[in-house]
Order: C-alpha cells, then structure tokens, then sequence
C-alpha cells in the first residue's frame, strides 16, 4: 500500500468510496452521493488551501482516503483540524484508515495545526472510533440524535489529539 497526495485520475474512485459511504452508512449524514465534478470542486478546495486530501493505493486502485480542513472557517480555529477518512468496503479492517489517519496527523502537524478533532457519524460506528482511539484520540462528547438517516436517529461522537506541542504555548 502506497499513501500518496490525491490526483485529479484518482476522483472518480474517491467519488465512488464516497457514494457507497452515504448510500450505506451512517459514518456521513450525507444522503445524496455528490457527483464527480462536486468531489472535485470538493478537494480543489481542500488543496487550495494547503491542507492535505490522501489516497491510499495498491495494484487494484485507491483503497480510501482522508483529508483534513481546519475545524471551523472563523479565524479562531486556524490551529485546529478535522480529518476524515472513507475506506473502499472490500478492505475494511486492514488497517488502511488507521495508515491514512497516522498521515494525516503527521501532514497537519507539520503544516503547525495544534488539535485534530474526529466528528464521527453515529456512535455504533466502532470502526472509526478504534481507528482514532488507537492514534491517540480522546473521547470528548457525544451528541445525542443530532441527526435521522435510513429512518433512526444517529448520535455524533467528536474525539480530539493534540498535534505537536498543543496547548503548550501560543503558535
């Protein structure tokens, strides 16, 4: 397996991972699978400000991804990152997201983010709740039914790391 930056030829299966994300689970609340051309406008987005969007890739194609954003757009947050991550159903639970994730918090900490916060879509999602704990995530909170898809109310568990010296000092 090989992480690398996402490329322009990787959207159309980044899109496709995505799309089976929202269409079966609840990891996104996302109800309708963004096409090609809005996944693009997406991670154009993302690079254009710096931040990271991965894929990692084997012989048969992109395997998952994950990238991170600043946590929130006002000026206040500009140390604090949200990743996520989406991995191709056939290779779940071999370790792809937990190697996406370990980059990610390498690429924002380098770049001198300070936090990473995971939001993740429903609390049975276990998968990326072990994926962040295992990095070194704390649980923060859970919020109750914040939101209904495939007719049940799903929790948010938000999670939270310090990336490099944290709260130590003032960037």
């Amino acid at each position: 397996m090989q992480i690398r930056a996402a490329t322009e030829a990787d959207i159309p299966e980044i899109q496709s991972i995505y799309a089976h994300h929202v269409l079966t689970g609840a990891g996104t609340f996302e109800e309708v699978p963004p096409s090609v051309e809005e996944m693009a406008d997406r991670i154009s987005k993302v690079l254009e400000r710096g931040w990271s969007w991965l894929v990692a890739t084997d012989a048969s194609g992109v395997l998952g991804y994950a990238y991170y954003t600043q946590f929130r757009d006002r000026s206040a947050y500009r140390y604090c990152a949200e990743d996520s991550v989406y991995v191709r159903e056939d290779v779940r639970g071999q370790g792809v997201g937990k190697a996406l994730v370990a980059r990610l918090i390498d690429d924002a900490t380098a770049a001198g983010m300070r936090q990473m916060i995971a939001v993740i879509g429903d609390s049975e999602n276990t998968g990326s709740i072990g994926v962040h704990a295992s990095l070194g995530f704390q649980m923060v909170g859970t919020m109750r039914a914040a939101g209904i898809k495939f007719g049940r109310w799903l929790d948010v568990v938000t999670m939270q790391r310090p990336l490099g010296r944290g709260d130590a000092d003032i960037p």
